[in-house]
């Protein structure tokens, strides 16, 4: 007897064995992860083991062990991932913990940042010309008597050695670094700007870029922190803040010095008579 059913029992068949097996490993008995490696993590979780480890580095400074923990996740270029996650960190305004810690973290793993260990101290090692050698006195013990003796010779008496008394060490006295001062404050018109920037740059006495310097702006309603170093591509002493036309803001740093009052966005013009707004360059320089 000839079969008349066809081949839809097979796909009847095949549907239902898929659609029950999606059932059973979606609901029934999905797939857990357990003891997983953080590389594979989603992408929210590894913000969050970035955020944990900039927060111990920032209560410890252990920068080896930070790294090693940084290194499970595998990220390409680390520093660049910790400078942009600490921006957006600044940006939504996440707590102050988790945004100094990324900051330090930040600066700590960019290559360029030269750590103040490095340079060497002065030797207290005396020169050749200034050292004195000693000659040894001979001595004679009391007591003691001369094989051949001579009329008339006076008797040898005990001479004191010499005794030197050990100069105290030379311990460096660390001095806190002078209050920043303003070395320049220029109008920057360029129109591939959008909107109207306060652009900040930080250096010390050697003139070497200031990372994770903390900035405070107020606008009339409260100060407002961002920090340096976070956008490294530009320079590690360089940081910004988007302010709006027509309010006039105060900038001053928090490592001291004298504030900068009534910084107002300015107008730009470009060669066709179009005016966009400028941005406000404040330099900085430790004396």
């Amino acid at each position: 007897m000839k079969d008349e059913r066809g081949p839809w029992y097979l796909l009847t068949g095949l549907i239902l064995g898929v659609g029950f097996g999606l059932l059973y490993s979606w609901a029934i008995s999905p797939v857990r992860y357990v003891d997983t490696e953080p590389s594979s993590l989603r992408s929210d979780f590894r913000e969050q083991y970035r955020a944990l480890i900039a927060v111990a580095f920032l209560s410890n400074g252990d920068l080896p062990r930070a790294k090693a923990r940084l290194a499970l996740l595998a990220d390409p270029d680390i520093a660049k991932t910790i400078a942009i996650q600490a921006q957006l960190v600044q940006d939504l305004a996440g707590p102050d913990s988790e945004k100094n810690g990324l900051v330090a973290l930040a600066a700590a793993l960019d290559s360029r940042t030269v750590p103040l260990t490095s340079v060497p101290l002065p030797s207290d090692t005396p020169t050749p010309e200034s050292t004195a050698t000693l000659t040894p006195t001979p001595v004679i013990a009391l007591g003691e008597v001369s094989a051949t003796p001579t009329v008339g010779t006076p008797v040898p008496t005990r001479t004191p050695a010499p005794t030197t008394t050990p100069l105290p060490s030379r311990t460096p006295t660390p001095t806190p670094g002078a209050p920043f001062t303003l070395l320049e404050q220029s109008l920057v018109c360029d129109p591939l700007i959008k909107v109207p920037l306060i652009q900040v740059e930080a250096f010390d006495a050697a003139m070497q870029s200031v990372p994770g310097l903390e900035i405070l702006i107020n606008d009339g309603q409260g100060d407002n922190h961002f920090f340096t170093g976070l956008k490294p591509e530009i320079s590690l002493g360089y940081a910004d803040y988007a302010i709006q036309p027509g309010v006039t803001y105060q900038l001053r740093l928090a490592e001291g010095g004298a504030s900068v009052p009534d910084l107002v966005a300015q107008e730009c013009e470009d060669d066709e008579g179009n005016r966009y707004w400028g941005s406000l360059k404040l330099v900085f320089l430790q004396p």
